[in-house]
């Protein structure tokens, strides 16, 4: 629709050469070499191919070597890249923040300005600052930290900021679980969020495709290290949490911010406050659970690795430490899905898809997959998947689908057990 807009003016793109497009969302995750079965996906496809193609747009198109989910070949092209503005048709544009740039999510319209002025109108946000300090415990990662402030602060608990994430717990964390991070800032209503960047930034972007080289890279760290909050900086509300405090996390409900530890049973009623408790009721009816009800050890069989959240080659690699010597659970149903076509190929270079396939699970092609089932990758109505996505909404994977969000050693440890089971079990 924002191509059409742009023609119906009678304007060109104004800087073609400062817009990628790639198909991700509802691309198959296998026989990619075959035409797309589902004819408005395949519609879709084609059309942002001709798009590109008659305006001048670099695109990776199904099948193309540099092919992945938007959010995952910007960072490893070195497209993003510190001190940037960063808009996409895409909510979890957050992502890229975790490079200290300001990036979020634009609508049709929005895109179209875009496309037209290279130039964006937006009200300015407020600003939140969250900090985290300490080290996170075995067996938690950077989705459990993000779900956990999800479960405190509501998934509506920074509606109209900007979050800047700070502490030592986010200093320690490598590129890609920032990512992780900044990506879910959507999930708490925020616009965006935003690491500062740092010499892990730095080293991440060198050498990558589209990163400055040589002088120019030295240049532009030169003028990326002057992107830090000052220390007198005001904030218009601060959070604080102890990376100590958070355990393996999953959600029990239909929106992010309804999670718990794996350990604990899910809260009862007169714990909700009353403004809450209407969904609260709704969502435990949507997923069939009982109000304090555990759901350790409960029967699950579907489990989706991969999306724009945790399909990077760290999930992966994560993912192959549960399952590596051991098999995959009988009733256990999956889709294993890289980020990119970049991703998988690192996973094969270093034997991951070998150890997912001595587990008895198949190692998918990229794409955003069962994120949000407009493919194939569908979960069937009623059951349950533990999920590395970022959202658990009601349909989100299928019609009647029950998501569970979770990290990806939670999503490895059901996979083996074929039940929810706290991962620390088996690291």
């Amino acid at each position: 629709q924002a191509f059409t807009g742009v023609e119906k003016r009678g304007v060109k793109v104004f800087r073609p050469s400062q817009i990628t497009a790639t198909a991700d969302h509802n691309i198959p995750t296998w026989d990619q070499h075959l035409p797309i079965k589902e004819e408005l996906s395949r519609l879709q496809v084609d059309t942002l191919k001709r798009n590109c193609e008659n305006h001048g747009i670099t695109h990776y198109g199904l099948g193309h070597e540099l092919n992945g989910i938007v959010h995952v070949v910007g960072p490893e092209l070195g497209y993003t890249q510190p001190g940037m503005t960063i808009v996409c048709g895409d909510s979890h544009t957050s992502t890229h923040g975790a490079f200290g740039s300001v990036a979020f999510g634009v609508g049709t319209s929005e895109v179209e300005m875009v496309l037209a002025s290279m130039c964006i109108m937006q009200p300015k946000p407020k600003k939140m600052r969250i900090t985290i300090d300490g080290v996170l415990g075995k067996g938690v990662t950077s989705k459990d930290l993000i779900l956990y402030i999800l479960s405190k602060l509501t998934a509506n608990g920074a509606t109209g900021y900007f979050i800047e994430y700070a502490g030592s717990a986010i200093k320690s964390m490598s590129m890609e679980a920032r990512m992780t991070v900044c990506n879910m800032s959507i999930e708490l209503g925020a616009r965006g969020g935003l690491i500062a960047p740092d010499e892990k930034t730095f080293e991440y972007v060198k050498g990558r495709m589209f990163a400055p080289k040589g002088a120019d890279f030295e240049k532009a760290v030169a003028k990326w290290k002057q992107l830090f909050t000052d220390a007198d900086a005001k904030f218009d509300i601060e959070y604080s949490f102890k990376a100590a405090d958070i355990t393996p996390m999953l959600t029990y409900g239909t929106n992010p911010g309804m999670g718990m530890s794996v350990t604990d049973n899910i809260p009862t009623a007169d714990t909700i406050d009353a403004a809450g408790r209407e969904t609260y009721i709704k969502a435990l009816e949507y997923m069939g659970f009982e109000p304090g009800e555990k759901l350790l050890g409960k029967t699950v069989n579907y489990v989706f690795v991969g999306s724009c959240t945790n399909g990077r080659i760290e999930d992966l690699r994560a993912l192959a430490t549960i399952l590596k010597g051991r098999k995959k659970a009988d009733n256990i149903k999956c889709f294993i899905v890289p980020g990119s076509k970049l991703v998988e190929k690192q996973a094969k270079e270093e034997g991951l898809d070998k150890v997912f396939a001595e587990a008895g699970v198949q190692f998918r092609q990229p794409g955003c997959s069962s994120c949000l089932a407009m493919n194939e990758d569908k979960v069937p109505k009623g059951e349950y998947c533990v999920s590395t996505s970022n959202r658990n909404f009601e349909g989100r994977q299928g019609p009647g689908a029950r998501t569970i969000l979770a990290s990806p050693l939670l999503a490895g440890a059901v996979i083996v057990t074929g039940k929810i089971t706290d991962p620390r079990e088996l690291l």
